[in-house]
């Protein structure tokens, strides 16, 4: 499948409690609560924030690995057992959102839900077993709600940034021209980004989107093409390569002028659990992963270092986890592959996506943050 192509060209607080955790109570008057559901091709994750200044700060939080995109590759289809799951975790959401009255929600699905031909049958099943209705989103609005979640991670000597967000079934890449944008106002030029791409005259400068794609290739969809390579280090090797091919229509990467005051941010479990590999956490700290710039030579120690403990090493170590040691060298592969293409040799790791992009978009649109990044 071919990439995705355009038609054209606030300090998030996130601490809060994880699943399981008991929300502390929410005092009277309390701002009306926000939800946000990000359905991928291997998680169900959600956030529930109230607006806080320009940000907002998490009052709970949900994440189940449900891998709905199982064999999607091969059926073309969400599978019983994958969409059985699926449903359990959105019955364990509905829940937290009728427990805290949540009215104003955002409950997206991504790449798997885009490709299977019974998606719509899913969805109608999810709304029928737990009243949640499920909008499938197109890649250019999944690619938008990632570069907004990072803007407060943007450096304010940054002139070309390239978000990128590995997913579970697909990777979205976005280069943006902040040149012409004054140093204090590029957080804020990238945040009035999630209303389009392409934004409308003004005179206010800009982010300009230079170009965006979207690769159909994520963690689970980029493994699954290699399942049949057993050697551990040759199939990371083909699936890097496979993954930089797939490169070829996005127009910076065909650049051959070197890039000055460029950063690249990356968004994902991948890159939050290379980041956790590399610092060494026995039990991961969001406070000291996210924001954390690493050099290319520390994330190639870390991923050698997973080449060398092999399938069973991986899946022993609790820094990679349980849900992810299977996926962990695709995603690995794509990170290489990137930081192999473009003139930085470092990245900044983000541990907030799509939901946090969603909870911005709404706030933003319903006018409950402050104008300014805190």
């Amino acid at each position: 499948m071919a990439p995705q192509r355009p038609q054209g060209a606030g300090a998030t607080q996130t601490s809060g409690p994880t699943h399981g955790a008991k929300p502390a109570p929410r005092a009277p008057g309390s701002p009306e609560l926000y939800a946000a559901l990000d359905l991928g091709t291997n998680s169900c994750r959600m956030l529930i924030a109230e607006p806080r200044g320009a940000g907002f700060h998490v009052v709970d939080s949900f994440s189940k690995s449900v891998q709905l995109g199982l064999g999607l590759e091969k059926s073309g289809k969400l599978s019983r057992g994958s969409m059985s799951r699926t449903v359990q975790a959105m019955r364990i959401c509905q829940q937290k959102l009728k427990r805290h009255k949540v009215k104003r929600m955002r409950l997206v699905a991504t790449e798997a839900c885009r490709r299977a031909l019974n998606a719509r049958e899913f969805v109608k099943r999810v709304h029928r077993e737990t009243g949640l209705q499920l909008d499938i989103i197109a890649p250019e609005e999944e690619a938008r709600l990632a570069v907004v979640s990072c803007a407060p991670l943007v450096s304010p000597k940054t002139e070309n940034l390239l978000v990128v967000d590995i997913g579970g079934g697909s990777t979205e890449l976005v280069w943006i021209d902040l040149a012409k944008v004054p140093r204090e106002d590029r957080p804020q030029a990238i945040m009035r980004l999630h209303s389009g791409f392409t934004q409308a005259a003004s005179e206010i400068p800009e982010a300009r989107v230079v170009d965006w794609i979207s690769v159909p290739l994520g963690v689970a969809t980029l493994r699954e093409q290699f399942n049949d390579v057993e050697d551990d280090a040759a199939r990371f090797a083909l699936m890097s390569w496979f993954f930089e091919e797939n490169l070829d229509g996005f127009s910076p990467y065909h650049a051959t002028e070197p890039t000055e005051r460029f950063q690249i941010i990356g968004t994902s479990g991948t890159v939050t659990t290379v980041a956790a590999s590399h610092l060494g956490l026995k039990r991961y700290d969001r406070t000291k992963v996210d924001g954390l710039r690493m050099t290319s030579d520390q994330i190639d120690r870390v991923i050698r270092s997973y080449l060398a403990m092999g399938p069973g090493g991986r899946r022993a170590d609790p820094r990679i986890g349980s849900d992810r040691h299977a996926l962990i060298m695709s995603g690995a592969a794509i990170l290489q592959a990137l930081m192999r293409c473009w003139p930085t040799d470092r990245l900044s790791v983000a541990d907030r996506g799509l939901r946090e992009g969603l909870l911005y978009a709404q706030m933003s649109a319903d006018g409950v943050l402050d104008d300014q990044l805190v």
